[in-house]
């Protein structure tokens, strides 16, 4: 035992000082004015930080936009992957590079995708706004009206690709007896999959929303690379929000409290998320 114990102590270690640490230094100054601007004037405070951040209307609203863009992604991303696995599971011939070309957005780096659509859907200099001048349309994309909406919309197309891969996963693993009982009394497919495919793959649906809605919920490098937060506060992320508060405003004990906030709404949605998911 004592062996094992010395082995395991500089892992430990390891993971005390860059976990464990940042998470009680990070509680420490969310109970405190910590401001880098006088930090030879820290004070306790108590809950003030957390109450400052429930009065704090632009957190509210930054929680809003953040709700809906995990919301929209997520839904859209799991039609999408879901459609994707059907169809490539069903392909004889080219299978392996439809899998490549479809898996390929997930391995760009966030913050270079954001760049990229940034120039593309750009109203003045963007290829895709010049095209559809073309045919008469003009839509400024990170407008008011839009830009929440085009944001959602580059995360489906660079994060599709992870609920496809899970999904194909899962169809793969499926047993087939029930679909061939289920041929042999003359099902159709829509009825396999309503009754077979989709309770099946239950399991495998929970995970990828889990997975994907905790990361949904960390947006950043989309928010900072396109629209810093604009038009106005539309697009104002509360990830975008506690990095403006404490990096640009140099109030990191407010900022502390409000990612505290935040890990609690992230951990009630998904517990009641795979709450009614599982009993379904």
């Amino acid at each position: 035992m004592g062996l094992r114990l010395r082995f395991l102590l500089p892992l430990a270690l390891l993971l005390t000082g860059i976990l464990v640490y940042p998470l009680v230094f990070a509680g420490w100054i969310s109970v405190h004015d910590y401001q880098l601007t006088r930090l030879s004037d820290i004070r306790f405070t108590g809950a003030e930080n957390f109450t400052d951040t429930f009065r704090n209307p632009n957190f509210w609203n930054a929680l809003g936009n953040t709700l809906i863009f995990v919301l929209g992604a997520v839904s859209l991303e799991l039609v999408l992957g879901l459609a994707l696995a059907l169809l490539v599971q069903r392909l004889d011939r080219a299978r392996h590079l439809a899998r490549s070309l479809l898996l390929a957005p997930m391995f760009i780096t966030p913050i270079a995708v954001g760049l990229l659509f940034r120039f593309l859907l750009n109203a003045e200099i963007g290829v895709i706004p010049f095209l559809l001048r073309g045919v008469g349309l003009s839509i400024d994309w990170f407008g008011p009206q839009l830009a929440l909406f085009s944001l959602i919309l580059i995360d489906t197309w660079q994060w599709t690709p992870f609920m496809f891969l899970m999904f194909l996963a899962g169809l793969e693993s499926l047993p087939r007896s029930p679909f061939e009982a289920a041929e042999v009394d003359g099902a159709s497919r829509w009825s396999q999959f309503l009754h077979l495919t989709l309770p099946l793959l239950r399991p495998v649906i929970l995970v990828a929303l889990i997975i994907r809605s905790l990361d949904a919920f960390k947006v950043f490098e989309y928010v900072f690379a396109i629209t810093r937060g604009g038009p106005g506060t539309s697009t104002e992320t509360i990830q975008y929000l506690i990095y403006q508060t404490g990096f640009r405003f140099y109030r990191l004990g407010e900022a502390a409290a409000m990612a505290f906030v935040l890990v609690a709404v992230t951990l009630v949605l998904v517990f009641l998320l795979y709450t009614v998911l599982r009993r379904s």
